[in-house]
Order: C-alpha cells, then sequence, then structure tokens
C-alpha cells in the first residue's frame, strides 16, 4: 500500500524520508495553502462572521502537485507541527485537498527522530478543531484592526501606515518607556567606603550600610555636604569585627530553554535577534536536532532525563547528576517539551553546521544538561564591623566550592576573598572613600526585555514574539540605536499617541492580555469564537465610524534646512515618511524632488574609489540588509555588502574590507 505524508517545510520532508520506508513518500505544502484575500477584508460580519479563504498564486501550483499524490496514496497522513498554527495549516490542507473523514490520519511529534515518528504512525490523533479556530480567532483580530485602522491613519496621519493589534501595544510599551525616561528627574546621592586592614596588614573594603544601629538606604547619604561630615567622623574612629558569618551557600540551575527564554538568553549571549534565533531554531528542529521550538512550557520526557543522566554521570562523574523535573507556570502547553537536544551524546564539538547554528544548538544543549546537573555550592562569608562613634560596614565575599552544573554552563562568578578576621579584632583604617551616584532612568528595552515584559504581561505567544520585533521595526516605528535598545521613532509616537487616545483598548496592555486568556479558552473548547470576534467587532466598529468624523489630520511637522532643491531653487525641508526621514521640496505637487537623510553616524569617512568624489556610507536595503555605498547615489553606483578600512590592497589596488574578523580585498577576482 501506497502512503503519502505531508509536512510544511522541504527540509522538514527531507529529514523525515530518512526514517521511512520506500513505499512512503513525504511532500511539503510550503508553509499556508490557504489565507485571507489580500485586495478584501475576507470576512462577513453581516453573515455570521463567514472567513473567506484563498489559495495564494505561488501555492497553487504545489496545491495541484499536492492533490494528484493524495489521488494516488491508500493511506494519507497529515504531519503538520504540533501547535496552533500547525493544527490550522493542517485543517486547510484537509479541505484544499478535499480529504473527507476515514480518508486521512492527524500525526504530529515534537521532535524528528525515528523513534517520535514511529510513535506518530502507531498513535495517530484527530483534528483539534478547537486549535484550529483559536488560530482562526487570532487572524480574524489582527486582519479586522489592521485592514480597518490602517485607512483610518492614512487619512488622519500619512499615508502607507498601518495598525496591528498585538504590534501597537508593544509599540506603546516603547513609547511609554522613552516617555519615563524624558520625563525622569536624576536625585544625587552618596556611597561610602572603608578600605580597612588586619593585623597581617591585609586589606579589604567594606561599605557603609548603619548609623546608630538604623540601616543607612540606598540614597540615604544625598549631599557631598553629608557624605563629607560622615567621612570626617570614620576618619577619627576606632574600628573593630563585630560580626563574621561564614555559611555554605547554593546556586540551582535554570530550567531548559522556552521559546521566550531561548529568544532572550540568545539576544543577551549571542546577539542574535530574535527573528534569527528562530530561523535557526526551525533549522535545527528541522533537521532533527532539536525538540519543537515553540513552545513554553518546561516538560521534559522520562527517556530525555533518563539518557541526560547516563551522558552527565559518564562525562562529568556521579556527582554531578542530579536528575530534574520543572513545573511549568501559567498557560503553557504540558503535552509539549522544553526545547531540549533530541540525543544529549550529540555534543555541539560533533556538529556538523554552520557556526550560527552551532552557537545555537551549544546554548540549547548546554542549558538542557545543566538543567540535570548538581547546584554550584559556594562558600559565602558576610563580616560586618563596629566602629566606636555608632557607624556599621558591611563586607560580603564567595568563593565557589563546587561548580556543579557550572560545568556545563558557564556563568559570571568572580571569587571574592576576604581576609581571615577575627571576631572583636582591631581594625586599622587605610583610607575612606565617597562615591557620588544619580539615581538613573529605566533603561530602554532591548529584543531581551522587551519579550520578558510581552510574556510576563501574556501579550502575544512565543511563537509571535520575533514577527512583532520584526514587524514594528519594519513599519519603522521604533528602531534601535548604538546601544542596541529600541527607541520610537517620530511616526511611531504620533501613531502610539493617536491610538492611544482614540482606540485605547488596541494599545492597553490588559485588554490584550484578556484577548489572549480568550483565545486560550476557544483552543481548550470553553468558548466560542464567533462569539469573541462579534463581542470586539461591534465596539470597535462602531468607535471607528465615530472617529473618521471626530479627529482631526494630525500632521507631522516638516522641520525646516538650508538646503535648496537643486531642480526648482526652492528650500528642501526633512518630512517624515513610511521608512523614515527624507528631503521633499516645498515646491510639491509641481516639483516631486526627494533626497535621502544621511546619518552623519553612519559615515565611513572613506573616499569613494569609483567617482573619488563620494563618501562611503553605510546604507540599507529595503529589507534592512547593511551595505556601504557611495553618496553621490544615483550619479554614482559603487557599492559594498562589507565594511570598508581605509586600507588598499597591496596587490591591485582595491578598498580592503573586513569579512568576520579577517581582512580582505574587495576585488573578487584578487586572492
Amino acid at each position: 500500500m501506497k502512503s503519502l505524508v505531508i509536512v510544511e517545510s522541504p527540509t522538514k520532508a527531507k529529514t523525515i524520508n530518512k526514517f521511512l520506508d520506500a513505499d512512503i513518500s513525504v511532500l511539503s505544502s510550503y508553509g499556508h495553502v490557504r489565507d485571507l484575500p489580500k485586495s478584501t477584508l475576507g470576512i462577513d460580519p453581516e453573515n455570521d462572521f463567514e472567513i473567506k479563504y484563498v489559495i495564494p498564486t505561488k501555492a497553487r501550483k504545489n496545491v495541484n502537485l499536492l492533490k494528484k499524490e493524495v489521488e494516488k496514496a491508500d493511506n494519507v497522513y497529515v504531519a503538520t507541527d504540533p501547535d496552533r498554527e500547525g493544527e490550522a495549516i493542517a485543517w486547510h490542507l484537509i479541505k484544499v485537498l478535499d480529504l473527507k473523514e476515514g480518508q486521512y490520519k492527524r500525526i504530529s511529534f515534537h521532535e524528528i527522530t525515528k523513534s517520535a515518528i514511529e510513535e506518530a504512525f502507531k498513535n495517530p490523533t484527530e483534528l483539534d478543531i478547537n486549535l484550529v479556530d483559536a488560530q482562526q480567532t487570532r487572524r480574524a483580530l489582527d486582519r479586522i484592526v489592521g485592514y480597518k485602522l490602517s485607512p483610518f491613519l492614512w487619512k488622519k496621519v500619512a499615508r502607507r501606515l498601518s495598525a496591528g493589534r498585538v504590534q501597537s501595544v508593544a509599540v506603546r510599551l516603547i513609547v511609554k518607556r522613552e516617555e519615563e525616561i524624558k520625563s525622569f528627574k536624576p536625585d544625587e546621592y552618596w556611597s561610602i567606603h572603608a578600605i580597612l586592614e588586619n593585623i597581617n596588614k591585609e586589606q579589604f573594603e567594606s561599605i557603609l550600610i548603619k548609623k546608630d544601629g538604623k540601616a543607612i538606604p540606598k540614597i540615604g547619604i544625598k549631599t557631598q555636604k553629608e557624605a563629607e561630615e560622615t567621612k570626617r567622623d570614620l576618619e577619627n574612629t576606632k574600628y573593630q569585627v563585630s560580626l563574621i558569618e561564614k555559611k555554605e551557600t547554593k546556586r540551582s540551575p535554570l530550567p531548559p530553554f522556552t521559546t521566550s527564554s531561548l529568544q532572550q538568553e540568545a539576544s543577551k549571549k549571542l546577539r542574535f535577534p530574535a527573528k534569527m534565533t528562530m530561523r535557526l531554531a526551525q533549522t535545527l528542529y528541522e533537521n532533527g536536532l532539536i525538540t519543537y521550538h515553540r513552545t513554553d512550557s518546561l516538560n521534559l520526557s522520562e527517556q530525555a532525563i533518563a539518557s541526560s543522566t547516563s551522558y552527565i554521570k559518564s562525562t562529568f562523574g556521579e556527582n554531578y547528576s542530579d536528575p530534574k523535573r520543572f513545573k511549568t507556570k501559567g498557560r503553557a502547553q504540558e503535552a509539549h517539551e522544553a526545547i531540549r537536544p533530541t540525543f544529549v551524546d550529540k555534543t555541539p564539538e560533533n556538529l556538523d553546521a554552520d557556526e550560527r547554528n552551532k552557537k545555537l544548538y551549544k546554548l540549547i544543549w548546554s542549558r538542557f544538561v545543566a538543567s540535570q546537573m548538581k547546584e554550584a555550592i559556594f562558600d559565602s562569608t558576610k563580616v560586618q564591623v563596629q566602629t566606636e562613634n555608632g557607624y556599621t560596614l558591611q563586607t560580603n565575599g564567595s568563593i565557589l566550592k563546587f561548580d556543579g552544573f557550572l560545568k556545563a554552563y558557564p556563568m559570571k562568578f568572580e571569587d571574592k576573598i576576604i581576609p581571615e578576621l577575627k571576631d572583636k579584632e582591631e581594625l586599622e583604617l587605610n583610607e575612606i572613600k565617597t562615591n557620588q551616584h544619580f539615581t538613573e532612568p529605566p533603561a530602554r528595552y532591548t529584543e531581551a526585555s522587551l519579550i520578558k515584559e510581552l510574556e510576563e504581561n501574556e501579550i502575544g505567544r512565543p511563537s509571535t514574539y520575533a514577527p512583532i520585533i520584526s514587524t514594528i521595526q519594519d513599519r519603522n516605528y521604533v528602531e534601535k540605536n548604538k546601544e542596541r535598545r529600541f527607541e520610537p521613532t517620530e511616526i511611531g509616537v504620533v501613531v502610539d499617541e493617536m491610538l492611544s487616545k482614540h482606540f485605547p483598548d488596541i494599545v492597553d496592555i490588559k485588554f490584550t492580555a484578556h484577548m489572549e486568556k480568550d483565545l486560550d479558552e476557544i483552543a481548550q473548547g470553553k468558548e466560542n469564537w464567533k462569539d469573541l470576534l462579534k463581542n470586539f467587532y461591534q465596539p470597535f466598529e462602531e468607535n471607528l465610524k465615530k472617529k473618521y468624523d471626530e479627529v482631526e489630520h494630525k500632521k507631522v511637522a516638516d522641520e525646516p534646512t538650508d538646503k535648496i532643491c537643486p531642480k526648482c531653487g526652492k528650500p528642501l525641508v526633512i518630512k517624515q515618511g513610511r521608512f523614515g526621514k527624507f528631503f521633499a521640496c516645498t515646491g510639491f505637487p509641481e516639483c516631486k524632488h526627494t533626497e535621502s537623510v544621511e546619518d552623519k553616524t553612519k559615515k565611513t569617512g572613506i573616499t569613494c574609489p569609483e567617482c573619488a568624489q563620494g563618501e562611503l556610507v553605510q546604507k540599507r536595503t529595503k529589507t534592512k540588509k547593511i551595505f556601504y555605498g557611495c553618496s553621490n547615489w544615483p550619479d554614482c553606483k559603487f557599492a559594498l555588502w562589507d565594511k570598508p578600512t581605509n586600507e588598499k590592497c597591496p596587490k591591485c589596488g582595491a578598498l580592503m574590507v573586513e569579512k568576520g574578523k579577517k581582512i580582505k580585498c574587495s576585488n573578487k577576482n584578487c586572492k
């Protein structure tokens, strides 16, 4: 009998095919085979929110191929991913291929290994229509907001703007943080440290914490005058050890990764954007190296725990092994597993992959192995010193005694050694230091901290964080500064202000989080999806109609410049557009001349080798890829993908460029 297995991705199909018999063929749907139409809303509120799906042009050829293969097959297995998105793709495939009940079987697996696939074939499941409905509802809500609000923004702010249901909340968080930073007023405070010596002339530093038995708050000493007075007190007194407290402290390993924690840690440790992390994780999953990468569960299979225990004992020693199970908080799907390597003995060193995939795999592998190891043990010491005139100072030290899980997953812990001291020992004062500080505003969001904020507020799902972050940058509502932190653009602030004032629910964190809970209820079969759409749509549509009449056009102010239009001689102004700032002629619409606004920070100071007049500047393509081009573009079209140095090749005279960690000639014909 001939069987057909349908999956989403050709890479996944290729990997699965290795484990199956010759009479089973595996084909890919290449992602979604149906979607909402681009030209219309595709949702009919007047007809019980009936959704109209179409087969995208690019998918038609492959759908026809799948139909032919289905006709030849005796058994059809729909093996898309084990989540809402995968369940929805399975449902769309069943509809498009006209598969009736009994003609197909639904199978899924959390890892692409021989044993997992064999188990899935033995235990086919039913299509979970509740998961499908939850995904349909999310897609419909996003379409309604985007399709209805975007034209409103075109009319009231600027052309080509767009709104998104969850993305708008992310922009709100970034704008709100910027407002907090701008309104922040720093407070001055001082810290006081004493450099003390024991009887053996060994020095250590101690910080002032109390006066007359009362704790001094962190910002308790507010002025230099107060700090200097305290310093004088401390310079004219005697010091004695009043407390020595030694104890053993333990640091437990972190749990294995979920989607969210993987994105956060890859951002911090590897400087990978969330989008890149998910793309690399997809490759690792589809090649059978890790478990499914879209999960919020910390669950681990008994087999995974057993294999890691055996590996740890044989590699690190019996005293390093400590098998653990982690409890997932919140609304995770316990049927899923955490992200882990499919085979723990497949070490990162043995992985045949490119550098980025290796780095991400090493992060996943190390975190999982460490999660099944013993705690790290430290010898900790706390010493308090009392002065004759009523001040108390404190020093904390710790020394790593047993590395435990740190053997597999290194973390920064510096040993801080305190010299040997005795209770009541008299100490000599070497120096008093007074350090001025100022309270700091809240930090701007990084990708990692924004993902954490979204997760803590239950905004979106693990699989949506990367697209959210990518979308708000693509729309030019936020941008990353030199420190890789998000700042809102001018147009992002204007759009956020417009939505916050007139559509507060759309950018409200609690409202959006409640909507996520409703989607979970639909996924569990506890709520009707069309009721949710109805309850959202009716007040939203009524408010939108009202705002079209009430709201005046919000013009983004033009910035005057001293530049003159080269075509008509009228002044140029800086305008804010969909893709950022640009120079435009004030003679518009008669004169349509525009120029790009070059950021001075993007200049390289290197003269263009082709025209010898322009300067090479850092630019971006429409897909945000960085390149280096001549400032005299379009008259000079010289460009490089790699960052140029100001050196010339000793062989051919072309510019040298940075290629990873190496410096190479930009001339491809020169070696």
